[in-house]
């Protein structure tokens, strides 16, 4: 391999083929910054200028879009119509085994049964399918629709490739992931979630990560956004205590991050690729190149292949409808249910009994209060702090917030998004991710707050 690869010189122009399009990706999807008062992203501030300015007809397009997929999806079940068994992107959308086709149903009828606020209000109002359909979803359509065309800027003119030149011999020991995966972590920490996760989906159907990578990246590196960690300690009254916090949750993330590859279910995981077969991702460095001599290498020759204006804009209008077709039911089939789990039952207060004596043992007040709100993230982040918000006690409130931020995988956004990709992790593997979660960073959390408060 070392004889294959030369060290060559390049023009000034070869270098601006490279940084301006991957800078160009940083400042609109991970760069932060100050607007009306509110941290936030380009593409987050562009999906929010969206979703506000079509916000009355927004959800009759996501119903038109949930309706199209739930009945396409059967139609191919049943006739397996030739113009989509001869489209390999719109095969890839609609040949979904009998489980993805059943959520599918299940998404159009409560999409149906929430935009026409039909039958129970348990089902349509503003604390369940309500939330979802009308907040969350179309923030996310919004935002798909702008990540589409802009993510190819992180993921095709060469970042990843440099970047994971300087980073895999700090990946690889420490994550067992390839040095470009950090580029995930950074985008979701700095933006969102389901950047993130779209991201790895994109990277893993390419042939870039394996099925193990791509679930460990999903579930371990698409971090929480500053901004929504900021949202959660406002809403438990603790925003002074936001150094502390934000500190907390990367080292409880990092020992997740460490700790969570080598248990199941992740470390079950297969190490096959979506595509058969992997692509070259310039790991081994060769003989005579620095790290950041190879990386160079790799992403001028990156950038040197895409740029192709044309399939630019057809690649991203593919990814877009994508992740409307094929993501936007899932969300609105698992978020709904979880929610009015969450709302109308008492199952997340039994599923969090059991860490009433862990709670003990770690001296946490109001330990039967907390306990409620360690299981109920799993249905959405933002519940544990809304129930939390209420206990007379400071210490009991910042474990809480900071425990449910380090959760996650939460169905309400990027544990569905996650369903919803081609990434193979299921709804009990997120379940269980999950609980593993919490009490990998409960002790952790808990440590620091003994030490603060």
């Amino acid at each position: 391999m070392n004889n294959l690869y030369e060290k060559k010189k390049y023009s000034l122009n070869d270098y601006l083929k490279f940084i301006i399009p991957s800078a160009l990706g940083v400042l609109l999807l991970m760069f932060p910054f100050k607007y009306e008062g509110e941290t936030t992203i380009v593409v987050a501030l562009l999906a929010g200028k969206v979703t506000g300015g079509l916000e009355d007809i927004l959800p009759t397009i996501v119903l038109m879009f949930i309706t199209f997929t739930g009945i396409v999806t059967i139609l191919y079940k049943i006739f397996k119509p030739s113009i989509i068994e001869n489209s390999e992107f719109l095969k890839g959308i609609f040949n979904v085994s009998n489980f993805w086709t059943a959520v599918r149903i299940v998404g159009l009828v409560l999409c149906f049964l929430v935009y026409f606020q039909i039958g129970p209000e348990w089902i349509w109002s503003e604390s369940t399918g309500g939330l979802i359909l009308n907040d969350l979803i179309l923030t996310l359509f919004s935002m798909f629709l702008f990540a589409g065309f802009l993510l190819p800027f992180l993921t095709d003119f060469g970042l990843l490739e440099y970047v994971g030149a300087l980073l895999t011999p700090i990946m690889r020991p420490v994550f067992q992931l390839p040095g470009r995966s950090s580029i995930d972590c950074i985008a979701s920490w700095v933006g969102d979630g389901t950047i993130g996760v779209a991201l790895t989906n994109r990277q893993y159907e390419e042939g870039y990560y394996t099925a193990k990578e791509a679930s460990i990246i999903a579930t371990t590196f698409s971090a929480v956004s500053i901004t929504f960690c900021l949202v959660v300690l406002n809403q438990v009254g603790l925003v002074h205590l936001f150094g502390v916090y934000y500190f907390t949750i990367v080292l409880a993330g990092i020992a997740a991050a460490i700790i969570m590859p080598k248990i199941p279910p992740l470390s079950r995981k297969s190490d096959s690729y979506y595509t058969g077969k992997k692509m070259d991702i310039g790991e081994d460095v060769p003989k005579g190149f620095t790290n950041a001599e190879w990386g160079t290498y790799l992403a001028i020759n990156k950038a040197e292949k895409s740029i192709n204006v044309k399939n630019f804009i057809k690649n991203g209008t593919k990814t877009v409808f994508d992740m409307w077709l094929g993501v936007l039911p899932a969300i609105m089939a698992f978020g709904t249910i979880a929610l009015i789990i969450a709302e109308t039952t008492p199952v997340f207060k039994w599923l969090g009994m059991p860490f009433i004596p862990i709670l003990k043992l770690f001296q946490i007040p109001y330990v039967v209060e907390a306990s409620q709100t360690m299981v109920v993230g799993f249905a959405d982040m933002f519940l544990p702090s809304v129930i939390g918000a209420s206990i007379p006690n400071e210490m009991t409130r910042f474990v809480i917030a900071t425990v449910s931020v380090t959760q996650l995988v939460y169905l309400s956004e990027a544990g569905a998004v996650i369903l919803g990709s081609r990434i193979p992790i299921s709804l009990k593997d997120l379940f269980l991710i999950f609980i593993e979660r919490t009490l990998i960073t409960l002790p952790i959390v808990t440590l620091v707050a003994h030490i603060i408060f």
